[in-house]
């Protein structure tokens, strides 16, 4: 294949060039003039369009994703009395045996309050129903799911029935309990239509976290089956939230950690990020000295990740307060001070608030941080709830500029579910930061998406950038985006997915995808 254009590489020196030429999969020339060996055969005009590497997610929670966006999503709900006729309408004409939703939120609500277990008892009586909220980190139940729940969760820290909320380690556990009962089958199908999303977006490559209430941790394998069974080259790269090196070392896996499990505190949405200095006392929380919550001591945190990295495996762990990412950086000092690796690529998730100390020691330690640009405008969590919580340390989250000029990898995700899986917005958000300062351009929010999350994973010798002899994934755009206002971005669509050289064809079927899962060599 010849292609004709702007061909934007999101290489380290910027390259863009005229002509690429693919063959078997490859990359095989990048020039401004075609060579005589390829100057008969027939050439793709991009006209106004351009051809980027595939994009990358370097985090997103792709089974709980998918399983959302197959069943209920209320995000776009604008009050809760729209939320309950959404609750009602997926569940009973569907015939489910229980309902599982997200995206609640109090702040893109009429009312302005999360919805409560009275309304979800309103919507679906009979049922067990679970709304998780926007950030992943809370969810409200009903009466009905109550009743249903073993004791022992009834007496974890969060639990509150009297509104049906669960928080902290109440909610992990009734999330457990819910998806432990989610069929297989259906979580396949599911993920099937899940990466033809993502598809969508010009996303080649994801790097998942699982291990999500599924007994024996069956959904960290059923994500190692669907991987291994898809028709297209997408890439999936799986971190294990987990904690136990050896369920990981089992299944022969180089990387562990993620959220969940391996989440060091929780969120500015439940306002239980764990803390420096305390939050706001008009908040939510009516404490008057609520600094959040860190899951784990240091000394259980800095045990964790010295066995991983002793293990050589890669390790990577949610923080979003400022105690959590200071928590972060020094358990994984502590480890390379006990078994120095060069190449380790450990990675803290989110980094939503981190110290000028912190910052300065992952540079110089070459910690990367997996970044979720999306969270800067973010209708569910809005720039004024984070000013009402903490005040003026809300203008210091994601630092993205003082990051990168600081050496630091940054690579961008999305958190699915929590924002949708979409690069574009993702580019935008980081090249429009709400701090102008923090922002970054155009060319380095591209390499976020696509090259450091391949570097990431170790992938950036073969995927990432296009370069002659790396793998023929990238993705034709409707504009070039090196061309275009940072303001415009959103003008962005992706037009087609190739991967391996070959155009991503959707709609496999699940006993294709077994058929090539159970017989690939």
């Amino acid at each position: 294949m010849v292609y004709h254009g702007s061909i934007v590489t999101c290489d380290e020196k910027g390259s863009v060039f005229s002509y690429l030429v693919s063959l078997g999969g490859k990359i095989v020339f990048l020039g401004q003039e075609l060579t005589k060996e390829y100057e008969n055969l027939p050439v793709t005009e991009l006209e106004e369009r351009s051809l980027l590497p595939a994009f990358g997610d370097s985090h997103i929670h792709f089974s709980s994703y998918a399983l959302f966006a197959g069943t209920l999503d209320v995000r776009t709900a604008h009050s809760n009395i729209e939320m309950i006729d959404m609750i009602s309408a997926y569940a009973f004409p569907n015939k489910v045996k229980q309902v599982i939703g997200f995206g609640s939120s109090a702040h893109s609500v009429d009312e302005k309050t999360l919805i409560q277990k009275s309304e979800l008892d309103r919507a679906c009586p009979g049922k067990p129903v679970m709304i998780v909220k926007y950030d992943g980190h809370a969810s409200t139940i009903n009466t009905c799911l109550i009743e249903k729940l073993p004791e022992k969760i009834k007496q974890l820290r969060g639990f509150h029935a009297d509104t049906g909320i669960m928080k902290q380690e109440a909610f992990f556990a009734v999330t457990d309990f819910v998806t432990a009962k989610v069929s297989l089958f259906a979580l396949l199908r599911f993920m099937l239509e899940g990466v033809d999303r993502l598809a969508d977006r010009g996303i080649g490559m994801m790097h998942t976290v699982e291990s999500v209430g599924f007994a024996l941790d069956m959904d960290v394998d059923l994500v190692r089956f669907f991987a291994r069974g898809l028709q297209n080259a997408f890439q999936t790269r799986l971190f294990f939230q987990t904690m136990d090196i050896r369920k990981v070392q089992k299944r022969k896996l180089p990387r562990i950690g993620g959220c969940f499990k391996t989440a060091l505190d929780g969120c500015f949405g439940t306002v239980d990020a764990a803390m420096l200095e305390a939050y706001l006392p008009n908040t939510e929380d009516t404490a008057t000295d609520n600094r959040g919550i860190l899951y784990y001591d240091d000394a259980a945190v800095i045990d964790f990740v010295t066995r991983a990295n002793r293990a050589g495996l890669q390790v990577e762990m949610h923080a979003i307060g400022d105690a959590a990412f200071e928590q972060a950086v020094k358990a994984i000092e502590a480890a390379l001070m006990d078994f120095p690796r060069e190449n380790h690529r450990h990675t803290i998730i989110h980094v939503c608030l981190p110290t000028k100390e912190g910052l300065e020691m992952i540079a110089r330690l070459g910690i990367g941080v997996a970044a979720q640009p999306a969270f800067l405008d973010w209708p569910l969590e809005p720039l004024s709830y984070l000013e009402e919580i903490m005040g003026d340390r809300a203008y210091q989250i994601s630092p993205l500029r003082t990051m990168l000029d600081m050496g630091i990898h940054v690579s961008g995700g999305s958190d699915a579910p929590c924002t949708l899986p979409d690069p574009i917005e993702g580019i935008y958000a980081a090249c429009n930061h709400y701090v102008p300062e923090q922002s970054v351009t155009i060319p380095e929010a591209l390499r976020m998406f696509t090259y450091e999350t391949a570097r990431m994973s170790f992938d950036e010798k073969e995927r990432g950038s296009l370069e002659v002899g790396k793998v023929a994934d990238f993705a034709i755009l409707n504009r070039d985006p090196l061309s275009m206002k940072k303001e415009d971005l959103r003008s962005l669509a992706v037009e087609k997915l190739i991967l391996s050289g070959r155009n991503y064809k959707k709609g496999q079927t699940l006993g294709n995808l077994a058929k090539r899962a159970i017989f690939k060599k």
